[in-house]
């Protein structure tokens, strides 16, 4: 699950999110999709980002709405692998996982207990070079950008076959693939 602008990015040349339409009916909507995940995958950047926030983002409930507080519970407790070469502690019910084993991703896809939800452009870079993204869910934001991180790296070819399309009343849509 990737969000990306009309032009491509999923960030913004200086690590900017804030281009994102995250309204309430699309953030229930990740969290129904992400609820019933067997485990997040994350790179280190992207774990770091989460824990900066998500851990603490329901504190306050009366001053939060109502999607984030849900997202808050289910980050916390889902089990994570964090992707790192370099982090010593990742905290928040995290493994640490030194290398992409394309053999060990497989045997995690193949356990019961859910899909794995990759996050981190990075992360999800090598996944898709050793063939081991089974699904894309992009969330196209009706925004251009003008540059950063593209979502596919230069040279990068994977082919998929669309599954499915929707469109959310803040405009963005969803277009969903399976692997070709």
């Amino acid at each position: 699950m990737m969000s990306v602008s009309l032009d491509g990015f999923m960030e913004g040349p200086n690590h900017e999110l804030d281009w994102q339409l995250v309204d309430d009916a699309l953030h229930a909507h990740f969290n129904d999709e992400l609820r019933g995940m067997g485990a997040f995958l994350e790179g280190r950047v992207t774990h770091e980002l989460m824990a900066g926030f998500w851990p603490t983002a329901d504190e306050d409930p009366a001053n939060t709405p109502a999607p984030m507080v849900e997202f808050a519970a289910i980050w916390r407790d889902m089990p994570k692998l964090v992707f790192s070469r370099t982090l010593e502690r990742a905290g928040w019910n995290s493994t640490i996982v030194r290398e992409v084993v394309p053999e060990e991703i497989e045997r995690l896809k193949a356990e019961p207990g859910g899909d794995l939800a990759l996050g981190g452009a990075d992360l999800a870079s090598a996944f898709l070079r050793q063939g081991l993204v089974d699904e894309l869910r992009l969330y196209i934001h009706p925004v251009a950008i003008g540059a950063g991180k593209p979502l596919f790296p230069p040279g990068l070819r994977a082919d998929f076959e669309l599954v499915e399309t929707r469109s959310f009343a803040n405009g963005v849509v969803l277009l969903r693939y399976g692997r070709g």
